[in-house]
């Protein structure tokens, strides 16, 4: 990846742009992301805040964590589509849906969440599985 992850939402009206390197790049099978994304589990990059830039408007839906803590759900308030996520338990990072970058095969994962949760019949390999969030947020 060259650094730099730009990406939008389906009708064009949310744009993005970042120049820093991810964090994290994985899939999680909790519930609250596999409703946010609308699919089996959420594919995710998790990037510093401070190198994120957002062009358009964005509507927040916020709830509560498993860690208590809360958690801010970002989306086009025209098309729909979930765009970023900020939780509180991991402060200076925010979170990009990945099916929402130009290039999404730009990235590829390397850890895997909440499987305790993932559906029977999702197989994935090749990455760190743990069965609720990692102690440490990077995945190295």
């Amino acid at each position: 990846m060259d650094g730099l992850i730009e990406g939008g939402c389906l009708c064009g009206g949310v744009r993005y742009s970042a120049s820093s390197e991810p964090a994290l790049v994985g899939v999680c099978h909790c519930d609250d992301c596999r409703k946010f994304s609308g699919s089996a589990f959420s594919f995710l990059v998790a990037i510093e805040k401070s190198s994120l830039e957002v062009r358009g408007t964005l509507k927040t839906y916020s709830n509560i964590a498993d860690t208590g803590r809360p958690i801010f759900r970002s989306f086009c308030p025209d098309c729909g589509s979930s765009v970023v996520e900020e939780s509180a338990s991991h402060p200076g990072y925010i979170i990009v849906n990945a099916g929402t970058l130009d290039f999404p095969a730009c990235v590829s994962p390397s850890i895997e969440l909440y499987c305790h949760n993932a559906l029977p019949w999702i197989q994935l390999s090749g990455m760190k599985r743990f069965a609720k969030m990692p102690p440490s947020f990077r995945s190295e």
